[in-house]
């Protein structure tokens, strides 16, 4: 039976350090699903379908893409879990800001599906101070993140956050 994992996320949008935690995990599990998890309570950059595609692009030449696939859920985590076939959620921990927040997670999972694990991987050093709200600060204020992030989502990123960009689109920071 492989060993099949979830990690979830807004992935707005993916950093160099999310794929980082995936290679990570792939040395653990057979298979990680990236999952997109619609959040009422954030606006993002990037619409569910363009952050899909974003993702595909930014995978499309790694070597252990055929061990990772991309999709999108609604709803409880554990129920999408569970739909999957999945039996651990896959999350990354940068900072003891994370920790509590993350804590409070894992424990309601388990509450709610006591036969789902959450494992956690410390981010890597490189990583440990990219986010996506800092990544998107940084290009709307005209900064170059350059090695932060997968080119794909860089060229995206400049041409919907860029300083000459932000007048143009609603969703701009």
């Amino acid at each position: 039976m492989d060993k099949l994992a979830v990690y979830p996320g807004s992935f707005d949008p993916i950093t160099n350090g999310h794929l980082d935690l995936l290679e990570r995990g792939l040395k653990i599990f057979d298979q990680i699903v990236i999952a997109i998890a619609t959040n009422p309570a954030k606006q993002p950059v990037f619409a569910i379908e363009e952050r899909l595609e974003l993702i595909r692009l930014s995978l499309e030449d790694h070597p252990l893409r055929g061990r990772m696939r991309v999709d999108a859920f609604e709803g409880l985590l554990v129920e999408y879990v569970k739909k999957v076939k999945a039996n651990a959620i896959l999350r990354g921990l940068r900072a003891i800001s994370d920790f509590e927040y993350e804590f409070q997670m894992a424990l309601m999972n388990r509450k709610l599906s006591n036969e789902i694990e959450t494992l956690y991987l410390m981010t890597g050093m490189r990583w440990i101070y990219i986010s996506s709200r800092i990544i998107k600060e940084v290009v709307s204020s005209g900064g170059c993140v350059t090695g932060l992030v997968p080119v794909p989502v860089e060229k995206a990123l400049v041409e919907r956050l860029g300083p000459s960009a932000t007048s143009k689109h609603p969703n701009s920071l």
